[in-house]
């Protein structure tokens, strides 16, 4: 891989052992992805923000880095390990909400805004159609690559912070037009409107391209939250980190209709009244805030219920006061986790009721809850 002079330098350790390091993470991702060269990136968003995937190793890595660099470009964190405000409320043990802190101080130290978020385009890091980003987690890749338009691969915790202080990455895979194609043409013969729909939509798809690009035709009610959706459930039953609206010839065609999206339906149905309702997976907007006031308005929750969003866009609910309402009705706004990523002992539950079918995959393996898919005024079970 060709490399110019002043990157032939941070390689060859004349700023530092550290840039040295992050230069070698990015330079060995290019030598096996076949890159010919580095490029500029505009924004971060990195993965490995939760305590509980980096453990001690990358705690102990983001901190010996903080000590000695910085980002170089806009960077944001990803969904970590707790609440930070409110942990013990959330049955968050000391030791854990001890190491999830140093871990984000640490980013914050070397310029990373320190708001946790699986949807950082909601909260200021909204790259332009066509710029080159280094995003880590699924749902927010496939979604930068496919609505926003952006360019960026399937980073990792070390190879977007690396990204970060470098303020480049290897140019290879969705970077380069050649790549951003369609493998597989879905055309949708049924209508799907809501959030769960286009979740299962989504799961159906995933688990027939794996890692390859679905193109969809006649998808319609294509809102930021069911194109969200879709993104989540793409990258979580498959690993898709980019899918196209727009028709392409000479590809394998799949027509998709209700008797399909039943599949995702059957798998993950209802099975009698929950422990727990969660409802942000990924991150819930300013929109679904509101939705879920105005189905809870003057009414009582019958279980608990937790909805998962960033600490901006609470604040904008708590302003339109939404949140009083979602309380009054026994609900609480929880930022900056989920249950996927957040401590074990919080997730004490048997059954969890969500319209995410990204946490509805993800959910039995990493938290051992058994999960009903459902719409999102079913999920809201009301005394």
């Amino acid at each position: 891989m060709f490399l110019e002079k002043e990157e032939e330098k941070i390689l060859d350790g004349e700023y530092g052992e550290v840039m040295e390091k992050c230069m070698k993470i990015l330079v060995k991702l290019g030598d096996i992805y076949g890159a010919d060269k580095l490029i500029d990136i505009k924004s971060v968003h990195s993965p490995g923000a939760s305590y509980r995937v980096s453990g001690d190793a990358g705690l102990n890595f983001v901190e010996e880095v903080s000590k000695k660099a910085k980002f170089k470009c806009f960077t944001t964190l990803n969904t970590g390990g707790m609440d930070l405000e409110n942990w013990k409320e959330h049955n968050i043990p000391e030791y854990f909400a001890e190491k999830q802190l140093r871990l984000t101080r640490a980013y914050e130290k070397m310029g990373a805004i320190s708001c946790h978020t699986c949807t950082p385009y909601f909260i200021g890091n909204l790259p332009l159609e066509n710029e080159d980003i280094a995003w880590g987690e699924s749902s927010a890749i496939c979604f930068a690559n496919s609505v926003i338009g952006a360019r960026t691969n399937r980073e990792g915790g070390p190879s977007a912070l690396a990204a970060g202080v470098i303020g480049k990455v290897p140019d290879y895979g969705y970077h380069r037009d050649e790549n951003r194609k369609g493998d597989f043409l879905f055309k949708i013969n049924t209508e799907v409107k809501t959030v769960r729909e286009f979740g299962a939509l989504g799961y159906y798809v995933g688990k027939i391209v794996g890692r390859k690009v679905p193109v969809f035709e006649n998808l319609k009610n294509t809102t930021l939250d069911n194109l969200k959706a879709l993104s989540a459930a793409l990258a979580s039953s498959g690993a898709v980190s980019l899918f196209l609206m727009k028709k392409e010839e000479d590809l394998e065609r799949i027509e998709i209709d209700e008797e399909d999206l039943k599949e995702v339906y059957e798998k993950f149905g209802d099975k009698g009244k929950p422990d727990i309702v969660c409802i942000g997976c990924p991150h819930a907007s300013i929109f679904e805030i509101k939705e879920i006031a105005s189905i809870l308005k003057g009414k009582k929750l019958d279980t608990e219920c937790y909805i998962l969003t960033s600490k901006p866009i609470k604040s904008l609910s708590d302003r339109m006061k939404y949140t009083e309402i979602i309380e009054k009705a026994g609900g609480k706004i929880v930022c900056d986790t989920c249950p996927i990523l957040t401590a074990k002992e919080s997730m004490n539950y048997d059954l969890l009721y969500t319209n995410s079918a990204k946490l509805a995959h993800y959910a039995p393996g990493v938290c051992d809850i058994d999960v009903s898919l459902l719409e999102l005024k079913d999920c809201l079970v009301v005394k």
